[in-house]
């Protein structure tokens, strides 16, 4: 036998370090350490640079096809590192690769110096063509995809191309476009998206792209196949063993043959080398890539070009920046040695009674680092020790922003605050609250929310940090398809003394739903990337649920756009209790079709979430559900009432209603109704308008944008009108136009029966 490998049980022995350097594959369950691939027909290819494996067997996430990488990791000395990827496809449409009802994997190549593999699948009428290609010493994953139109119609303005989701770490978006959720390709400074953390990196590079969408996670061509036409596209997967992009820029001139220029230096701090340190490289005003300099020296090859250079470390002061002219084919040596170290904030948060504030802490101005592994941009009170954190800062003057509940409860304080190169300093804060709606029996928890897993990034003790900073009175968490942090934060929940929801997104390509109340910990019992509808709900109630939430169900691929698309499987399923609010630019819409059930009598009421994912970029709780729970605060009590519409979702605006929402109100046909509500806003009242089965019955401006007000309605006992429903509900909206749309309180006219007495 030779010193490469030899397959033995699906499982591949390694003999000799010489065979580090070869291309294996290893059939069965991933060896890359926290993978999600687990099936005995599962795919791994390997060499000494990087390892993926294709879930040929196992589920892949949110219900895609199989036939994707779901598990990709840096190579070192042979082994491989942590999984770091929830997965990485190419998508036909931009939300995923369904529908789909085949796939096909075959191993085309299987030599030491490289291995290729072939998928083809369908979607819809369209055949999707991909090679994976890996050679011996490459650190990257040739990726190759055909898309051809096998139907009769044109498929039009298709967003196609390949997507990188990482699981941990950050993202470094295309450069060009940092802050961009969807935009498209115009100021992009290059064609990559890069995964990292400090001692690894995933980058995608794909030349083809003219868009973006979920922050560079998602690179995508805009274009159309007529029937018979086919479509290539190429993209690179690569992996390297630190956050240093000095591989992922040469690369990228390896690949386009773009004439480069190399740059050298020192960083240094007081006449010392700083380790660790980083230099940061901007082009045209925008973090463009760094290089790490684990000794304090540092080099890199760059395009050609105009730039801006900094050098920086872990709470450090950045340097003064230098400009520089990269050119082709010479060397450039820029040395910085005016780094400062860093000091350290301790913080105090109080109401003005001094009680302690779970608070959210953020850096409004003031240095803030580029290489996110360098330090946070946000900082959140510890759940231990409630009111009280400490943050180690660059020395300078920083504004900084405090809030519990800030938005709602009240508003943020902005502190100024001057760090001191090496020293320690005590600030403390205290806040001023405009409501406590928690006096008056209501409660609030975003109702949608994910900790670590799959994509999500957020530790369970940090999840919980961020929803009581919140100001949210119960923690939930409904990470996709997995019960598995139920265990821990129930145990954090309960020795802070407040309720916890477990629930969990079960996750079909075709609508996602929340439920809740689990059992805690329950695994799943179902491939929701073939279940039909029917099944995702009973698996639902199996979990025991008492509550199932239909998450964004008017995105390209929720429940309610799937069902008027017709592509549900097995079609509509009775059993959704709620509606989710969850997008700005969606409320409206969930809320109109809500109303079109509640006129048909259909009792499904409105619920609220974030789909926060990472707390130090979303903001937990900035929708909301606000719930009226009589009596002791639980867990149970507070689904039950969300489920019977005693609740409002909000996004700002505060309710207190005299008729409780979700309740039916009797009176005689034409008899007169006076409602009122009892209004807050943080950022003042700017309008409330009641409305009804035909759109709006009366709108209330209100003026200055008070802070609190009462709003009162004078409306009439409907009479009986056939099978329509009567009701009335409530949209507030505060002076930033952030809006609270209420469930509805059911208008009952009594009958010539209601009135006859009893016997």
């Amino acid at each position: 036998m030779n010193a490469r490998s030899a397959l033995i049980g699906g499982a591949a022995i390694v003999f000799g370090h010489a065979a580090f350097a070869d291309v294996t594959v290893t059939r069965g369950p991933t060896p890359i350490p926290d993978g999600e691939a687990v099936a005995a027909g599962d795919i791994t290819v390997q060499n000494d640079h990087l390892a993926f494996t294709l879930a040929v067997e196992s589920q892949a996430p949110w219900g895609v096809p199989r036939g994707v990488i779901v598990d990709m990791a840096p190579v070192r000395n042979g082994v491989p590192d942590l999984d770091r990827i929830a997965f990485a496809d190419f998508i036909p449409n931009n939300w995923s690769g369904w529908p789909n009802t085949r796939q096909q994997v075959e191993v085309v190549t299987e030599t030491p110096e490289k291995v290729v593999i072939r998928v083809i699948r369908d979607f819809g009428e369209a055949e999707i063509q991909t090679t994976y290609t890996l050679e011996e010493g490459s650190d990257r994953i040739h990726l190759a995809t055909t898309m051809t139109n096998n139907g009769s119609e044109v498929l039009a303005d298709h967003m196609s191309g390949f997507t990188l989701w990482p699981d941990t770490g950050y993202l470094f978006s295309v450069p060009g476009l940092a802050g961009e959720d969807s935009a498209t390709a115009e100021k992009a400074l290059s064609d990559r998206v890069v995964a990292y953390d400090r001692d690894w990196f995933i980058a995608l590079h794909a030349p083809y792209f003219d868009r973006i969408e979920y922050k560079s996670k998602d690179l995508y061509l805009l274009h159309s196949l007529a029937p018979g036409e086919s479509r290539t596209f190429e993209g690179w997967l690569q992996a390297g063993p630190s956050g240093d992009l000095a591989p992922v820029v040469a690369a990228e001139i390896d690949r386009a043959e773009t004439p480069g220029g190399t740059l050298t230096g020192r960083i240094a701090s007081d006449g010392k080398a700083v380790e660790n340190a980083v230099l940061v490289v901007e082009k045209e005003g925008a973090p463009f890539a760094w290089t790490l300099t684990p000794d304090g020296t540092y080099s890199m090859t760059l395009p050609a070009g105009e730039y801006r250079i900094y050098g920086t470390a872990e709470g450090y002061s950045q340097s003064a920046p230098r400009t520089l002219t990269v050119v082709a084919g010479e060397s450039t040596t820029l040395d910085f040695g005016d780094l400062q170290p860093p000091g350290t904030v301790s913080f105090a948060v109080t109401d003005t009674s001094g009680k302690p504030l779970d608070a959210k802490i953020g850096i409004a101005e003031g240095q803030t680092p580029v290489v996110e592994f360098l330090g946070r941009r946000t900082f959140f009170t510890e759940t231990d020790a409630p009111g009280k954190t400490q943050a180690t800062l660059a020395p300078g003057d920083y504004v900084l922003s405090v809030g519990h509940g800030a938005g709602f409860l009240g508003k943020a304080r902005e502190v100024p605050v001057t760090v001191a190169a090496g020293g320690r300093m005590d600030v403390p804060v205290e806040l001023e609250l405009l409501a406590r709606p928690s006096e008056q029996g209501w409660f609030a928890s975003d109702m949608h929310h994910h900790a670590d897993q799959l994509e999500g990034t957020t530790p369970p003790a940090d999840l919980v940090r961020s929803e009581l900073a919140a100001g949210l009175d119960l923690i939930f968490v409904s990470d996709h398809d997995t019960t598995v942090n139920h265990a821990e934060l129930a145990r954090i929940a309960e020795a802070r003394n407040i309720p916890f929801i477990p629930s969990v997104e079960l996750s079909p390509s075709w609508g996602h739903f929340n439920a809740y109340p689990l059992t805690l910990g329950e695994p799943l019992q179902i491939d929701t990337s073939t279940a039909t509808a029917a099944e995702v709900l009973a698996e639902a109630r199996r979990l025991g649920a008492d509550a199932i939430q239909s998450n964004h169900p008017f995105i390209p691929y929720g429940y309610l756009a799937s069902l008027e698309a017709g592509t549900v499987p097995g079609g509509f399923a009775t059993g959704i209790d709620l509606l989710e609010l969850n997008g700005p630019e969606d409320d409206a819409k969930v809320f109109e079709r809500a109303g079109q059930l509640w006129t048909r009598g259909q009792r499904i009421y409105l619920s609220g979430g974030s789909d926060a994912h990472d707390v130090w970029v979303d903001e937990s709780g900035q929708a909301r559900a606000y719930v009226h729970v009589p009596g002791s605060l639980t867990a149970e009590g507070f689904v039950a009432n969300l489920k019977n519409g005693h609740a409002y979702v909000t996004r700002g605006p505060l309710i207190i209603p005299s008729v409780m929402f979700g309740s039916d109100l009797r009176a005689q046909p034409g008899e007169p109704l006076g409602l009122s509500f009892d209004l807050t806003a943080a950022n003042g009242l700017a309008k409330a308008t009641l409305v009804g089965p035909q759109g709006e019955i009366e709108s209330r401006s209100l003026d200055a944008a008070p802070l609190s007000g009462t709003v009162e309605f004078e409306t009439v006992m409907p009479e009986t009108s056939g099978q329509d429903a009567q009701w009335v509900a409530l949209v507030v909206e505060d002076a930033e136009g952030k809006m609270a749309f209420t469930n509805p309180i059911w208008l009952k006219p009594l009958t010539q029966a209601d009135l006859l007495p009893s016997r």
